[in-house]
């Protein structure tokens, strides 16, 4: 599962191979192993608000997801039950997790800034049995609480509240030792919700290869990973993919300790001190705040940073940031690209000379990625379609949560399509074009327009919305949302500013429209579809 120590991209690609193992666990392999090796091995480390830093150990970890597990056990959970995770970066995530994953149940996790529509959609939506959160999270269940059946047990970090447990008195009551259930690369793990252009997200469902998967394509922007010295950290959110599949899980199954830091927004002084007082390596850094630390200055005699790698996705890099990379950071920045159903799957690396400006970079070995027509069949060099991936893949989605007709239009043929155009050159270098759906790419997330327009409706000033990307030279793109009021009311900055308030109370800090264009009408198709385009070229 891992790169060969080959310098050559070209004789890693063809000496690589897949070699799953026939049973696997996630949670056994980058916490249990480890802690059988060596217990005081540091496996996160934590920074507080107040810049205190707290080593936790793989056999802290250990115990406690045992513990967790076995008192999820005692509650009824079972294999295949849904445990949704809604915390900022901290212990009692990975904790979380690896109980999950020790009961064969699937993870959900779930970002913490997200509002009370959002998180009633998801937890409804996959049937979570159980949630484990804190006092903020808490305080957004309690106003959606009706409308989840299903949840019927909650646990806080901050104590027991409201008919929730509490998770240190949990813990203390159940027993140390458990012993994970016995599962196969394929069965369910994890789940993430993604963005689609219309309706709401879609979970897609991993199974637990989805680790070994990315093992490939976080080696070869990270050169190599593991190197002696290496420490990892990420400012993403470890609820979304590039937090958590981009870097903590795969960190952990090499070994590498990786630095948690909650915070509801990027500083970049705050994030240069970190990576300085820390002695972070290897940084997964999305594209807009690389900006934003490129906006901050140079660190160059503000901080001593010691940084080894620094690998972007999410968005397109762009060639400036790549070139103050270079010159402020001291290395190249390695750009990776996939989605939440594919992940990782191109990438480039410094350390092997695949790097060329504009581009993604190449297929990471292990995977068949080719720019297709719309039947199919792969493009010639130069000629511009559709980035998809050939299955079998193991980093590949099960498929979305009780949407099989979705799953089935994702594919054609072979060919797991992700709706975004590229083009190859004659090296295989691929360079992204742009997307052929509507999905909003804003800060390293992909929004869904339909969840906005859906939630701007239930405004009661509001009868008609949609919401597009706009570009920007800081975020890529930012959301913007033309809106058709009600008869008796008209548009004003301050509604703008109540509309604007209203999405990201509901949904969450990303996807609120930061900008908010009030119309007589929408441009409609004939069939009563906007046409967003038309919305795109006059944003």
């Amino acid at each position: 599962m891992h790169l060969p120590d080959l310098p050559d991209y070209a004789r890693l690609r063809d000496a690589f191979r897949w070699r799953l193992p026939e049973r696997y666990n996630i949670a056994v392999d980058v916490c249990d192993r480890w802690a059988a090796i060596d217990p005081e091995r540091p496996a996160i480390i934590e920074v507080s608000p107040g810049w205190q830093v707290s080593p936790v150990s793989f056999g802290w970890l250990r115990e406690h997801s045992n513990r967790l597990a076995n008192a999820l056990r005692a509650r009824g959970l079972q294999r295949g039950d849904r445990l949704a995770i809604l915390l900022p970066q901290g212990r009692a995530v990975l904790t979380a997790h690896l109980a999950a994953y020790k009961l064969g149940a699937v993870a959900v996790p779930l970002a913490a800034l997200f509002g009370v529509d959002a998180l009633a959609y998801r937890l409804a939506d996959s049937g979570a049995r159980a949630v484990v959160t804190d006092a903020a999270g808490l305080a957004k269940l309690r106003q959606i609480a009706q409308d989840l059946p299903d949840l019927v047990l909650r646990i806080s970090t901050d104590g027991p509240e409201d008919g929730a447990e509490g998770w240190d008195d949990l813990l203390a009551g159940a027993g140390p030792d458990f012993t994970p259930v016995d599962t196969a690369p394929d069965d369910p793990a994890l789940m993430i919700y993604t963005s689609g252009t219309t309706g709401n997200p879609k979970g897609a469902l991993h199974g637990h290869r989805v680790l070994p998967g990315h093992l490939p394509g976080v080696q070869m922007p990270h050169e190599f990973m593991p190197q002696p010295g290496d420490r990892a950290w990420t400012p993403a959110d470890w609820a979304w993919a590039g937090g958590l599949l981009n870097m903590l899980l795969p960190a952990l199954h090499f070994g590498v300790a990786v630095v948690a830091r909650p915070a509801t927004r990027f500083v970049p002084d705050e994030a240069y001190r970190l990576m300085q007082d820390l002695s972070i390596r290897n940084a997964f850094v999305p594209p807009t705040a690389l900006r934003m630390l490129r906006g901050a200055g140079s660190p160059q005699g503000r901080f001593r940073l010691n940084i080894r790698t620094v690998a972007a996705a999410g968005e397109t890099l762009g060639a400036e940031t790549l070139e103050w990379g270079r010159e402020a950071l001291g290395l190249t920045i390695n750009e990776a690209y996939g989605q939440t159903e594919c992940n990782l799957v191109l990438a480039s690396s410094a350390a092997l000379g695949v790097v060329r400006p504009g581009t993604i970079g190449k297929a990471v070995p292990g995977h068949d990625v080719a720019i297709i027509r719309p039947d199919g069949s792969v493009c010639a060099c130069g000629e511009q379609g559709q980035i998809a991936v050939r299955r079998p893949d193991p980093v590949m989605f099960l498929g979305y949560w009780n949407n099989p007709a979705a799953t089935a239009a994702k594919f054609v043929g072979d060919w797991m399509t992700t709706g975004d155009e590229g083009v190859q050159d004659e090296d295989g270098y691929v360079r992204f074009v742009g997307r052929d759906d509507d999905v909003i790419t804003s800060s390293g997330y992909r929004i869904g327009p339909g969840e906005i327009e859906d939630c701007l409706l239930g405004h009661p000033a509001v009868a008609l919305a949609a919401a597009v990307g706009k570009p920007d030279r800081l975020r890529t793109e930012i959301v913007k949302a033309f809106v058709v009021l009600k008869p008796g009311h008209a548009g004003s900055p301050a509604l703008a500013s109540e509309l604007q308030s209203y999405v990201r109370a509901r949904l969450s800090a990303h996807e609120y429209p930061r900008e908010i264009a009030f119309c007589a009408e929408l441009p409609m198709t004939t069939t009563g579809k906007v046409v967003r385009r038309l919305l795109r070229a006059q944003a």
